[in-house]
């Protein structure tokens, strides 16, 4: 599993882990996107690309704080995965 090592890790490229640095720092509470982790996504994306990248990870984080406020639990689709938090670098 090389999502907690994206930093570091082959499996992806720059691109993705600069869109996976934004996820981290969105996922944060409260939500930190620093100056310099912005000057570097608008660096390489649009700002269309950004509105989009940031809109998804916003929904998605919704939706997992929405789930937990009301027990919801897993429907069997991925039974067995989850979702692995960075290692800390």
């Amino acid at each position: 599993m090389e999502l907690p090592r994206y930093t570091r890790s082959p499996a992806f490229d720059a691109d993705e882990r600069l869109v996976l640095d934004l996820a981290v720092a969105l996922a944060q509470t409260p939500a930190d996107v620093s100056a310099a982790l912005r000057e570097r996504l608008r660096a390489r994306f649009a700002e269309a690309q950004l509105v989009e990248l940031a809109a998804v990870i916003a929904w998605e984080n919704y939706r997992a704080r929405f789930n937990r406020a009301f027990g919801v639990q897993p429907s069997g689709f991925s039974h067995g995965a989850f979702c692995a938090l960075p290692e800390q670098t």
